[in-house]
């Protein structure tokens, strides 16, 4: 599993021209699910995303969590993260979980992260869609399941 987190001002979705989650301070996190991704490689990166201390605490140094400091997450689908691009020049991607299984893991990493986090928007698994952020820092951490100890 990997997640790209991104610290953000405000950050929004849209699909089809209508504007489906939104956020203001958190994080935007693009989450890829690979083969072999399940319910405990998601608690792990739930609890790591959840406790990343990359806020800036009161004497400005990053010491502080996204619950710290009330903030949101929006949390976005995106199975390119597994993109293979070591042979040729077109992406392969059978590295990424099939569609029906990313969909599940992707849906029961939200339902956690809502039990965490007072607000957690999504985008639409599977849709084209159209991201917009202000990012703060900028300030971006790839967090990938197979670094942490599972």
């Amino acid at each position: 599993m990997r997640f790209v987190i991104q610290v953000v001002d405000n950050a929004s979705v849209d699909v089809e021209g209508k504007t489906i989650g939104r956020i203001d301070k958190g994080f935007l996190v693009f989450a890829g699910i690979g083969t072999g991704d399940n319910k405990a490689v998601a608690d792990k990166m739930i609890s790591k995303l959840s406790q990343l201390r990359i806020f800036k605490d009161e004497n400005g140094k990053i010491n502080l969590s996204v619950k710290d400091v009330g903030g949101q997450i929006l949390m976005i689908s995106q199975f390119t993260l597994y993109a293979d691009c070591r042979k040729g020049n077109r992406p392969n991607f059978i590295n990424a979980a099939p569609p029906d299984e990313a969909s599940g893991l992707f849906d029961y990493i939200v339902g956690r992260l809502r039990e965490e986090i007072e607000v957690v928007e999504t985008g639409e698994f599977g849709a084209h869609m159209i991201v917009s952020l202000v990012n703060n820092g900028p300030f971006t951490i790839i967090l990938d399941s197979a670094d942490l100890k599972i």
